[in-house]
């Protein structure tokens, strides 16, 4: 099993943090499970961190077979169509920048 993470590290702007989880559940999420080979696709939002920790608002992760899975959703449509959709809607909420990282789960 191989996870792809893509963390949000940023700041939701003012008064915007209920209307950005919205959003993301209504607009990206379905974009983001209509992935190909996508197992199964989880967003989380960060509600407490430890002092000092990097702020990230929001992590998404999209589990996925295999290494081959995870090509073939990169270079997909849908994965065209969702990094349209997020850099669209992320100007309206969100201040930072989004990196990724593939996992192997060890167990």
């Amino acid at each position: 099993m191989i996870t792809r993470y893509a963390m949000f590290e940023g700041t939701i702007k003012d008064g915007q943090t209920e209307a950005f989880r919205a959003a993301v559940l209504d607009e990206l999420l379905p974009k983001w499970e209509a992935f190909p080979g996508a197992r199964s696709v989880r967003v989380t939002f960060t509600d407490e961190a430890d002092e000092g920790a990097p702020s990230f608002p929001l992590i998404m992760e999209i589990d996925y077979d295999d290494r081959e899975a995870v090509t073939t959703a990169l270079n997909s449509d849908a994965r065209t169509a969702g990094k349209e959709a997020t850099e669209a809607l992320l100007p309206r909420f969100f201040e930072g920048r989004i990196h990724h990282h593939i996992t192997t789960k060890a167990l």
